[in-house]
């Protein structure tokens, strides 16, 4: 029960305290302790340092709610997984993952972390989504699925890092509908895609 306490409290500190909400490099584990009402070794024994209490509190509270939604064609999910994460992404949580990229630009175990424990799954979905769409004939069967999820997930990180453009479904629909016409599979004049 403290280990759900423990990830509730470094979120109320993060992100769900509107303006009350501490960044992560000035968040302490005292700070997640007094608020999980446990001890400092309590946060220990599950965590090595802050920032991995910080990827696992995120990951919880942002995969749930960012899946792939399986069993609709494979632009549905897509749009539908776009659309999820940007609008995750357009509030606190978003905030608080460009923090956990900032971190990890001077910290490189934290960077490994994340990339390791959130990125590389979240990619590896990616990539099956579009392996998916290369089996049903979406895309080129020539496709690299690792290039094509980057080329999906990019501009996201890009939006979000920089506040180009709104994150909001208008991107998540230009995304998509940009990305699959330049990546669908067109019939060759002999007939094969």
């Amino acid at each position: 029960m403290s280990r759900r306490a423990i990830l509730d409290a470094t979120m109320d500190l993060l992100v769900r305290d509107g303006r009350r909400a501490t960044t992560v490099q000035k968040l302490t584990m005292e700070a997640i302790a007094k608020r999980a009402k446990v001890s400092k070794a309590t946060i220990y024994r599950w965590w090595p340092n802050k920032a991995a209490v910080v990827i696992d509190a995120f990951m919880e509270n942002h995969l749930a709610h960012t899946r792939i939604p399986e069993g609709v064609p494979v632009r549905d999910a897509l749009l539908a997984h776009l659309k999820s994460l940007i609008s995750r992404y357009a509030g606190p949580q978003g905030k608080l993952v460009a923090q956990i990229i900032a971190e990890g630009q001077y910290d490189p175990e934290t960077m490994a972390n994340f990339r390791e424990r959130f990125w590389q799954e979240r990619a590896a979905a990616v990539e099956k989504l579009m392996r998916r769409g290369i089996d049903e004939g979406v895309f080129r069967s020539d496709l690299d699925p690792k290039s094509a999820a980057q080329l999906f997930y990019a501009p996201v990180y890009f939006h979000l890092l920089f506040g180009v453009s709104p994150l909001d479904d208008a991107l998540a629909e230009q995304l998509v509908e940009l990305g699959i016409r330049g990546l669908e599979a067109h019939p060759s004049p002999d007939g094969e895609s």
